[in-house]
């Protein structure tokens, strides 16, 4: 079974409930259109009501088991900016959060917020910058994280991994520019995390340098190095190493010359962390062009809830895709509170 069926078959266990707040695009309602169909997902459409309706009928949809969420439904509105006041650390004030109220995302995020949906889907007429800054500051942040970012799987055709896939997962490479030593062990902590509910795969970790095990020294390998500390004292239960190059870190013949230690990781990786945004886009893009490496994602990450972001560019499939991944990791998130 590959990636995205395993996802499918998990999203269809589990569904949840999935607002979308910028269903106003024709590739965004073909999408919603095909989830929706294959039940993997309860649809709520916040806004935008009479131009979905259009493209509903434009594209012979069936939308008869959609919800609208009428962004202008003052009723609706009042009962979700009282159950949201009640919440704790929220950042706006109540006169603040009505004006915000009127912009679709924020109504999605607020009613996630409050346990109305599970997930909110956007990205297709926003930036990510916007996206992140509303999910930040109405959803806000797990408590033990100190950023947002993003994490994207690798399907390379060509090349076989240590564990005999093809898949690896590459972050931060969409939304950190220059992570602090704290803010990239949040970010290998968020991306453990993920993956390891997206695929199920056993988390190993790995913050990738210039040095390999002290091979180089400088202010960019120290930062790796006390990331990789801070990410092990936080998180001792998963499996997180470095300083690695590249090659050390999922080649086995080579982590056995240069990583002189035991390691669960070294040769073996799963997951690479880059060390900033240029590393990042960089590299996967490299992967991408010279791999020919099919990729999903970017996954937001780092929210107390299911924040989901997509390129503007977006195929419909890559969207059904994200959206998938999101179900996924929004039925593990209810699946923890049990």
């Amino acid at each position: 079974m590959n990636l995205i069926d395993t996802v499918k078959a998990k999203a269809k266990a589990n569904p949840c409930k999935v607002a979308f707040p910028e269903a106003n695009d024709e590739k965004m309602v073909k999408a919603i259109d095909e989830v929706s169909k294959e039940k993997y997902c309860d649809v709520l459409i916040v806004g935008h009501l009479d131009e979905v309706k259009t493209l509903c009928q434009k594209n012979k949809i069936d939308d008869s088991k959609w919800q609208y969420i009428d962004p202008n439904d003052e009723q609706y509105k009042e009962k979700v900016l009282t159950k949201y006041l009640k919440l704790p650390n929220i950042i706006y004030g109540e006169k603040s959060l009505r004006r915000r109220m009127n912009d679709p995302l924020y109504l999605a995020l607020m009613m996630e917020a409050i346990d109305e949906v599970d997930v909110t889907f956007a990205g297709i007429n926003s930036a990510t910058g916007d996206i992140i800054y509303a999910a930040q500051t109405i959803v806000g942040l797990k408590s033990e994280l100190e950023v947002a970012s993003s994490v994207g799987i690798a399907e390379l055709p060509n090349y076989t991994f240590a564990d005999g896939g093809n898949l690896i997962a590459v972050g931060d490479c969409a939304v950190c520019t220059n992570p602090s030593a704290s803010e990239l062990a949040s970010i290998a902590i968020s991306t453990c995390e993920t993956i390891s509910s997206v695929t199920g795969w056993e988390p190993r970790c790995a913050l990738l340098s210039y040095s390999t095990d002290g091979s180089g020294n400088g202010e960019l390998v120290e930062k790796v190095k006390t990331a990789v500390k801070i990410a092990q004292e936080r998180r001792p239960d998963l499996k997180i190493d470095g300083e690695f190059q590249l090659d050390s870190a999922i080649v086995p013949e080579i982590a056995l010359k240069k990583v002189k230690r035991e390691s669960e990781v070294a040769g073996k990786a799963n997951i690479l962390i880059f060390p900033d945004l240029n590393a990042g886009n960089i590299g996967v893009k490299l992967i991408q062009q010279f791999g020919s490496a099919d990729a999903y994602g970017p996954l937001l990450q780092g929210f107390k809830k299911i924040c989901s972001d997509c390129s503007r560019s977006a195929p419909v499939s890559e969207l059904v895709g994200n959206i998938l991944f999101s179900i996924v990791r929004a039925g593990d998130l209810k699946n923890e509170k049990k």
